[in-house]
């Protein structure tokens, strides 16, 4: 793969990190407050909590005072209890509830609800302690280190970059406590922290995270694990025949851009996933214009494209044996005298025909364009990802983000993969009777709306299905899942973006690409 048109630029001011903290004493004294996170579980009996190892024995340390101090108290799932003077070495210690204490998989909620639970637990435990002004938090590996590493690295995260830092609130690092399972807690953590990356994306003002600003961003994420990020220029898409993404894209003044990013993880034999992130920095519907009041959102619509490189950052770190080529193409959808038109048609690369009877609808249509190049790198499956269709935060909320494949061992293993990091994802159907819905008009050959009643969700797999390479398929659309969280789970936190689901990708790959690797036990 050339570099031809690779653009060498320079780490923006906003997105550089801040060297020293003010609550650390540069001379080396530090003052930071440290604080420490044990669970409880709920025992058989109505009322009854039992500690963890770790909490047994920090409660014998303390004399029993702990064990006194929660009686009586409300520690179910997700409930916590901050206290304070229970020796000179934590300034405050945060019990947070387990739930049961023989949780397992719940076939019915399709989740490992023990590791679900040690999450919650540890996220809303670290998060207390958090808003009592706790630096440096450390966390018990409850039944599961990993578990704990992810809940609790996501619940401290917040989105304080362009605030000023006398305004910011505490800043809290998070780490394990006295458990020997560390190598555990630090894939927990690394998947985690690659899910706070697409946060981190996705939160930034689409201002600052322009098509240029992301590409920059992208760079500096995964250039220095060993990946190799080619930004490709208006003139390269041009050349290469990617028409219709050009054309979605010529409203805006910021230029479009396509990324190619490719990891190498297996042998050179092996045939590549293709990853396929939807790459929109703002879509204001062009001149379909979206309302104004919820509009703010729309600066994630570029989830795809962040979840992408979250999980990518996460995959390199660790060495996932697989070979991955990711493309994405970046743009704005403004309105503007350039901007698409209602019943435009245009040719892709595919040269086939495209009628734009939404503008707004500008994901599929520019992800179509991606498809029909992907197919140049022969891959054994191909992925999309992106927030596509509103009808699956209609129909779903944000209980699981939505996925449609013909494949019987792909739906299987992904199902598999939500449940055990608790973003689980939910079967639609890629039928037949979609497609006939966006390729049956007289006066072109793909619609980006298609014809009939409802059905939107499944339409827009239908458009994306018919330019995608005759591989296995999975499309993952995240509308519901991939922006504004409400708080649900917990150890999200409300209102914040919510990197959905970078750690479900991540798990997918690795059981892909390590099938005989054996998941272990929670407990």
């Amino acid at each position: 793969m050339t570099r031809k048109s690779l653009l060498r630029i320079t780490r923006p001011l906003w997105q550089q990190r801040k060297r020293f903290s003010a609550d650390v004493d540069p001379c080396g004294e530090g003052n930071e407050k440290k604080g420490l996170v044990l669970g409880v579980f709920e025992g058989c009996k109505e009322g009854e909590l039992k500690f963890s190892a770790t909490g047994r024995k920090f409660d014998e340390e303390s004399g029993g005072k702990l064990s006194e101090l929660i009686k009586g108290v409300d520690l179910k799932l997700g409930k916590v209890r901050v206290l304070h003077n229970l020796g000179t070495e934590f300034y405050a210690v945060a019990v947070a509830g387990a739930g049961p204490e023989a949780a397992g998989y719940n076939e019915n909620e399709v989740l490992d609800e023990c590791r679900e639970n040690v999450r919650i637990a540890a996220g809303v435990g670290a998060m207390a302690l958090q808003k009592n002004g706790v630096e440096k938090i450390f966390v018990e590996a409850f039944t599961n280190a990993g578990a704990a590493a992810e809940g609790s690295t996501l619940g401290v995260w917040k989105y304080q970059e362009l605030k000023n830092k006398n305004n910011r609130s505490t800043e809290s690092s998070v780490d394990l406590y006295e458990d020997p399972d560390s190598e555990n807690w630090v894939r927990g953590r690394i998947r985690a922290e690659s899910q706070n990356i697409a946060r981190r994306l996705e939160e930034a003002p689409a201002n600052i995270m322009t098509p240029m600003a992301f590409a920059q961003a992208a760079i500096e994420i995964l250039c220095p694990c060993g990946i190799q990020v080619d930004i490709r220029d208006r003139d390269w898409i041009m050349e290469k025949g990617l028409t219709a993404f050009l054309a979605m894209a010529r409203s805006s003044c910021d230029p479009p851009l396509f990324l190619e990013i490719s990891y190498c993880g297996g042998s050179e034999e092996d045939k590549p996933v293709v990853l396929v992130g939807k790459g929109t920095t703002f879509d204001s519907g062009g001149l379909c214009l979206k309302k104004c009041r919820p509009m703010s959102e729309m600066k994630a619509s570029m989830a795809g494209a962040a979840v992408i490189v979250g999980a990518l950052k996460a995959i390199a770190l660790l060495g996932l044996p697989v070979n991955i080529n990711a493309l994405i193409p970046l743009m704005e959808n403004m309105p503007g005298g350039m901007a698409m038109k209602p019943g435009d048609v245009v040719a892709g690369l595919a040269k086939r025909t495209m009628k734009i009877e939404k503008p707004s609808h500008e994901g599929r249509v520019i992800l179509a364009d991606t498809l029909t190049y992907a197919a140049q790198f022969k891959p054994c499956l191909t992925i999309t990802v992106g927030t596509l269709a509103s009808g699956t935060r209609v129909a779903m909320s944000e209980a699981a983000s939505s996925a449609y494949t013909s494949s019987e061992v792909v739906w299987d293993e992904v199902k598999k993969a939500g449940s055990i990091t608790g973003d689980r994802m939910w079967r639609w159907p890629a039928w037949k009777f979609f497609s006939d819905r966006v390729t049956d008009f007289e006066c072109c050959d793909v619609d980006n709306v298609g014809h009939g009643f409802g059905g939107g969700p499944g339409l827009a797999n239908a458009f994306l299905m018919e330019f995608a390479p005759p591989v296995d398929f999975l499309h993952i659309d995240i509308y519901g899942t991939g922006m504004r969280s409400s708080g649900t789970p917990p150890y999200l936190r409300e209102s914040h973006m919510s990197g959905r689901p970078t750690r479900t990708l991540i798990q997918f790959l690795n059981q892909m690409a390590c099938p005989m690797d054996t998941v272990s036990e929670c407990g």
